[in-house]
């Protein structure tokens, strides 16, 4: 079973969800999306043991052979190339690398070559597998390294995907394909916001969920959200400085805090039954 871990905000509690939760697991892959900012690395501290580039193949124009039709122009949906009298302006940042250019250029003057974008690395922490995927400083585009990180999942394992905060493409990315989302949010009026669009990402998706509620006890409106819209609440993590003092030394919380083992084993269970019903 694959389980997606979101938020539609940063600060959360997503990774603390999704890294306890691979924790209580006998034998599980966690594969950290957030490929701009990857932390689930800090609280599980794995031995990495393999690590392979991400490429994106970026066109390349042969001057020579280019008639300047501008028909590769026309094609590309995100105005990575710019055709001028004399010359071929190709801007990396704002390709997908698609191929449509070299696609439909009449004089084959487009060929792709590889752009290293990022890396995924994978390694272990007991029986625990982990992957994570790293886009490079300055890269714009974190879809096809999560499209990596999820392609050096071990097929038949319980997986856990740490999603990247939001509801834009990195994270759709992440959630696609998944049996069931587990939407990570705060009892305060941008934690409800959020979860608002976080949830219409999801059913556009058409995948089941359920919503963690992290400090739960600051505020109120989300379990009304949630028993408003037919949403299940997983769980509820109360806001309490000995969680804090121990998230923010890198600790995890089912092997420091007595009952949090059982709570999130419970909740695995909770998100087993919802996904197979």
């Amino acid at each position: 079973m694959i389980v997606a871990v979101a938020s539609g905000k940063g600060g959360t509690g997503k990774t603390t969800v999704a890294t306890n939760l691979a924790a209580v697991l006998e034998e599980a892959q966690l594969v950290d999306c957030d490929a701009e900012e990857p932390n689930a690395h800090l609280f599980l501290n794995p031995e990495i043991e393999t690590s392979h580039t991400v490429t994106l193949h970026v066109p390349q124009v042969d001057e020579a052979k280019c008639t300047h039709c501008r028909k590769c122009a026309e094609a590309c949906e995100y105005h990575a190339l710019m055709v001028l009298p004399q010359q071929v302006l190709v801007f990396e940042e704002l390709c997908h690398g698609c191929g449509a250019c070299s696609f439909v250029c009449p004089e084959g003057a487009i060929s792709e070559r590889p752009k290293e974008i990022g890396r995924v690395e994978v390694g272990r922490r007991g029986k625990l597998r982990f992957i994570r995927g790293i886009l490079n400083l300055g890269e714009p585009m974190a879809s096809p390294v999560i499209k990596g990180a999820k392609a050096a999942m071990e097929p038949g394992l319980p997986t856990i995907l740490d999603a990247p905060p939001g509801t834009s493409c990195p994270v759709v990315e992440t959630v696609k394909g998944a049996d069931f989302c587990c939407l990570v949010t705060e009892p305060t009026p941008f934690g409800l916001h959020d979860l608002r669009l976080a949830v219409g990402m999801v059913r556009k998706l058409g995948i089941k969920m359920g919503v963690v509620i992290n400090r739960a006890d600051v505020g109120k409106g989300v379990k009304e959200f949630c028993l408003k819209e037919g949403i299940p609440v997983l769980g509820e993590i109360p806001f309490r400085e000995e969680i804090s003092r121990v998230c923010s030394r890198g600790g995890l919380i089912v092997e420091e805090i007595p009952g949090y083992k059982d709570f999130f084993s419970e909740l695995w269970k909770k998100v087993e039954t919802l996904a197979e019903g």
